[in-house]
């Protein structure tokens, strides 16, 4: 940005730049590529969904909701929350819902971490905490863990933390690199911010979607529901980005705070749609949920053979949607220039992988594929993607 244009925005939004993600759906749609960068499934979210959010828009349910969210949809988490994790959730008190997760975090962060703060981000990460917590004036403080099996250990945690710390933030499962945090992983988190006093903001969206291990909600472990802020939403798993109802479960003499920011950010989110949301809570059982992450699994397995296949180089994700591939063997370009010449010249968009880390070099060897598409999307990207590989990239 020149000095002229510096001058005339705020300082806060000088040190992050638009989101690679979305910025990389632009290139698909003008190449005509298969868009595997961003996150948003392309089939159909469940019926019930559908038709709720219908007979509500129907039943003239257009008006404000209450901005914390409907009884309706609180109603539907807090059972949630006790039947799957055993979590005891005050729908009065405890929950507020949001326009998306990713409003859920801001407004968490808004309400709870303070100017001057930091926030330890484990990096990789997903690209909108950083300039969250510059928003509030904070600072993040970047963790690095390493590939390809990205796990976390004692002491550089312990390192990452000084007297200015107020929160760790936690995405299990993780995107980018698909890790589903362990117990044990979980354990050393909850031991540092007892120790410390500090908070946990997990931002859980993938629960649903995993392959191995199990998801374990940090607020359920000893000492940490009073100190973890929960943020999830049903984005990811009733396959309805765009309808944007995120949830955050906090305790209660957090909310208030959190609320108040949210109030003022956006009011509430779409009331029919959350009207949509509570009846798919009410009436999916277990079998929606394992065929979820039956149906993603099957996807993920194609998506990696038809990669590895091409000649990237790729672990296969615990849980969320996404992998992570080294393309070093295939071109010398930097993950920018590779990704853009991939969706121009191959006809499949990914993203650079430098859009996850602190330090651009650690990622510039890597692209992240979406793998939240249809079989037959996701074979035909394959074909192009060997097709590009034979063709020498």
């Amino acid at each position: 940005m020149n000095d002229h244009g510096s001058m005339r925005t705020a300082r806060r939004t000088h040190g992050f730049t638009e989101s690679v993600i979305r910025e990389m759906s632009r290139v698909a749609q003008e190449a005509g590529a298969i868009n595997l960068g961003q996150g948003f499934p392309d089939f159909p979210a469940p019926a019930v969904l559908k038709d709720a959010a219908c007979r509500a828009i129907q039943d003239d349910v257009n008006q404000y909701a209450i901005t914390w969210g409907t009884p309706s949809l609180r109603g539907a988490l807090a059972r949630k929350y006790q039947d799957w994790y055993g979590m005891e959730v005050d729908p009065e008190s405890e929950i507020t819902v949001t326009c998306g997760a990713t409003e859920a975090m801001a407004s968490v962060m808004l309400g709870l971490v303070n100017p001057g703060d930091e926030v330890v981000v484990f990096s990789p990460f997903y690209e909108n905490y950083g300039p969250d917590a510059t928003l509030c004036g904070a600072e993040p403080v970047f963790l690095p863990l390493s590939p390809p099996e990205f796990k976390l250990t004692r002491e550089p945690l312990e390192a990452a933390v000084t007297a200015r710390t107020r929160a760790i933030i936690v995405n299990t499962p993780n995107n980018p690199t698909g890790r589903v945090l362990s117990r044990q992983e979980l354990e050393l988190i909850a031991d540092v911010c007892r120790r410390h006093d500090l908070y946990a903001f997990t931002d859980e969206i993938y629960e649903h979607i995993y392959y191995e291990g199990e998801h374990i909600p940090l607020a359920t472990l000893d000492g940490m529901r009073e100190r973890t802020v929960t943020v999830s939403g049903a984005s990811k798993t009733f396959s309805i980005t765009g309808w944007r109802i995120g949830t955050i479960i906090a305790p209660s003499d957090l909310t208030g705070a959190i609320r108040k920011v949210h109030d003022f950010l956006t009011v509430g989110a779409p009331a029919p749609l959350q009207e949509g949301c509570a009846a798919g809570m009410r009436e999916l059982g277990d079998e929606y949920y394992e065929g979820l992450a039956k149906q993603y699994r099957e996807r993920r397995d194609v998506l990696h053979q038809a990669i590895t296949e091409a000649g990237f180089r790729a672990v296969k994700p615990q849980g969320a949607y996404y992998i992570m591939a080294d393309f070093s063997s295939l071109s010398d370009l930097d993950d920018d220039s590779f990704a853009r010449h991939m969706t121009r010249n191959g006809g499949v968009a990914t993203v650079p992988g430098s859009s996850f880390f602190q330090n651009p070099e650690e990622g510039r060897h890597l692209v992240r594929f979406a793998f939240c598409k249809t079989l037959e999307k996701l074979e035909a990207a394959g074909d192009r993607l060997r097709q590009f590989s034979r063709a020498g990239g």
